[in-house]
């Protein structure tokens, strides 16, 4: 009897959507600071505050943990020119997005006086200190520096650990803590990455129908080098 070949059946994949909340949040000493300054509000020290951070270390979370708590609208710098800025201050809060990226600065000047003017508030973030900007506009410049600003760290060992077990765990999975510690020193400082080695391992071992160990792990780690 000759046995028949087909296609490999692939595993089905559910989609995972990242909960992105206030109590989805994880703290450690790398972002207490400013998820203490995030969740203190209305309460804060200033109108308006700047959050600085390298990418990858939680910045956009907490920006969503924000709108969670006050209602407010999130916008990308860019797109700050085609909005209607007095408006957007008058409906509440607001968030600005990667200034890092580029904005308007007749926009974002209008935008803070607008914000002040109705007495709101509202939250930037950036990877770059706004003293660094290369503005043209100075007035612009004085409001940043009346700004309350707070510095959200990469990513330390234990909230990697925390993370990448919580992604586990939101799939379902148990992983030994063993393999956990293997991957926390060897990925990179982001909680991208911590979250696509969790997404990877678990796409293979679903694939190998085996559990994920730390010789999985020492096999994805060397393909996402590559």
């Amino acid at each position: 009897m000759t046995g028949s070949t087909g296609p490999q059946q692939l595993p089905l994949v559910l989609p995972h959507e990242e909960a992105l909340g206030v109590d989805d949040y994880l703290v450690s000493t790398s972002n207490q600071a400013a998820f203490n300054l995030i969740t203190n509000w209305p309460e804060w020290p200033s109108p308006i505050v700047t959050l600085q951070g390298p990418i990858g270390s939680g910045k956009t979370h907490l920006v969503n943990a924000w709108q969670e708590l006050s209602g407010a609208q999130i916008v990308g710098g860019d797109e700050l020119e085609y909005l209607d800025l007095t408006a957007l201050a008058e409906a509440g809060p607001v968030a600005i997005e990667d200034l890092h990226a580029g904005f308007d600065e007749a926009s974002l000047f209008h935008l803070f006086n607008a914000v002040r003017l109705t007495g709101g508030n509202m939250l930037m973030t950036t990877r770059e200190w706004p003293s660094t900007f290369d503005l043209k506009t100075k007035d612009l410049a004085s409001r940043f520096r009346a700004a309350t600003p707070v510095q959200v760290d990469e990513p330390d060992d234990m909230l990697l650990a925390m993370v990448m077990t919580k992604h586990f765990s939101d799939r379902q999975v148990t992983v030994d803590s063993s393999v956990i510690d293997y991957l926390v020193i060897r990925i990179e400082r982001s909680l991208d990455a911590a979250r696509n080695v969790v997404d990877m391992l678990d796409r293979h071992a679903l694939a190998k129908g085996r559990k994920i160990s730390r010789v999985m792990a020492s096999k994805i780690l060397e393909s996402m080098g590559e």
